[in-house]
């Protein structure tokens, strides 16, 4: 069986859930503020999603992506976000956490309507997505509480 195309899916998802984990990261190494503690969280919980995807990347045969896409409009946001963070506006941060969020939400749907995938692909994709879309809403909510 030709997994290739699978595979393919699954290393895009890895790549942009690898910025949402770098950019995390970052945005939890600049802070000291109240947010640190969600950013920490989020970093580890995508980091998990991206092993899980990378496990079955594996199991499909593939080679799982290890790296983040560093030209990805993700990572931009991401880097927007540090240079939010160096300013140290609480409202600016939360935006570019949302922003993040929006993208690899929008990945994950694209990844979710491609009629293609295997039913075991698509099963650990709606899994993670699940994940993603929790996160998501968090930020969305921390931003809309900032806001007001």
């Amino acid at each position: 069986m030709d997994n290739s195309h699978d595979i393919s899916v699954l290393n895009g998802l890895i790549e942009t859930t690898l910025d949402s984990v770098k950019g995390f990261s970052d945005a939890a190494e600049d802070s000291e503020g109240t947010y640190t503690p969600f950013f920490r969280e989020m970093a580890q919980e995508r980091s998990g999603v991206a092993s899980r995807l990378q496990s079955l990347v594996a199991g499909l045969g593939g080679n799982p992506e290890q790296h983040s896409s560093y030209g990805a409009a993700a990572h931009r946001g991401f880097m927007n976000l540090k240079e939010a963070l160096m300013g140290t506006n609480d409202k600016a941060v939360i935006e570019e956490v949302e922003r993040g969020e929006d993208y690899l939400k929008t990945k994950y749907e694209t990844a979710l309507a491609d009629t293609e995938l295997s039913s075991e692909t698509r099963q650990a994709i709606e899994q993670a997505f699940q994940s993603v879309r929790k996160g998501h809403d968090r930020a969305s909510a921390l931003k809309h509480s900032i806001v007001a």
